[in-house]
């Protein structure tokens, strides 16, 4: 029988909470078993980068990173948030380890190239005027992920937590989304043999049919209702990225992945995303 491991994925806007992020950090630790933990951050990027005069730009809940964005996501990310919640877990017990994908090199990633927006949707470049060309800049994309090097932490009794930067192999940060790191981690640690849970963390009781009625929400997400969901407008922004590595994660083998409250892990409820009859 496969070892259970439960992943945890929390956002900024959690993180940016005390309270909240210290009520999740406890529950995070009551969850039996081996698990990890992989932040966001963004929210804190964002003021960080406001206070420092550099204009943050987003194109469909993504980042774009130019080498100003990078120094400020690799302060906030790789130092501010992540060792804050690495010492708050020692603070509670907890043997935490943080992590970027270069710490072991346990994420590399390729440079984001340059892509056409074609009908609203970034697309890779096969023409088209500068206009339509977006260059996310210092963004990666994850190429490769060392499941082994993460479970050699987990033997060891430590709790991993993974912040949103990878590297290149060649001496180069990039910047990552934190719900692509979480998705990435995930399948590498189903490819070792680990059941796999895999838990996005967030302010609301998971997603939402309608953005102000928290009780709204939708009980199972399936690759045909995001499609519908999408063209609809119900889903846009950040959330976007979430359900996409979220399906791509139970396409690899995660064996459970939901969207819920940070005040809800590991007691039911949320958004429970699956393949249906994919």
């Amino acid at each position: 029988m496969s070892e259970k491991l439960t992943i945890v994925k929390v956002g900024g806007a959690v993180v940016e909470d005390e309270a909240q992020l210290q009520q999740l950090l406890a529950d995070f630790i009551a969850i039996e078993g081996p698990k990890m933990l992989v932040h966001g951050g963004g929210r804190r990027a964002t003021k960080v980068a406001e206070r420092l005069g550099i204009e943050t730009k987003m194109v469909e809940g993504r980042r774009i990173t130019d080498a100003s964005m990078l120094e400020v996501v690799t302060m906030v990310y790789g130092g501010l948030v992540n060792k804050h919640i690495v010492a708050a877990l020692q603070a509670l017990g907890a043997d935490a380890i943080g992590l970027t994908g270069a710490d072991g090199d346990i994420i590399r990633s390729v440079k984001r190239p340059p892509v056409s927006v074609v009908g609203g949707a970034p697309v890779s470049v096969v023409g088209g005027s500068p206009a339509d060309i977006i260059d996310f800049g210092f963004v990666g994309d994850v190429k490769t992920a060392n499941g082994a090097k993460m479970a050699h932490f987990i033997a060891g009794g430590m709790i991993p937590v993974v912040a949103p930067l990878t590297h290149d192999g060649q001496g180069n940060l990039l910047n990552t989304n934190a719900d692509t790191m979480a998705q990435t981690t995930a399948t590498a640690m189903a490819a070792e043999g680990y059941d796999v849970t895999l838990i996005y963390a967030f302010e609301k009781a998971g997603v939402l049919a309608d953005a102000s009625d928290e009780t709204s929400v939708i009980s199972t997400i399936t690759p045909k209702d995001f499609e519908r969901l999408k063209a609809d407008g119900t889903i846009s922004g950040g959330m976007l990225p979430k359900i996409e590595n979220a399906l791509a994660a139970v396409r690899a083998g995660v064996k459970r992945v939901v969207i819920t409250n940070a005040r809800a892990i590991g007691k039911g409820g949320g958004t429970v995303i699956t393949l249906g009859n994919e």
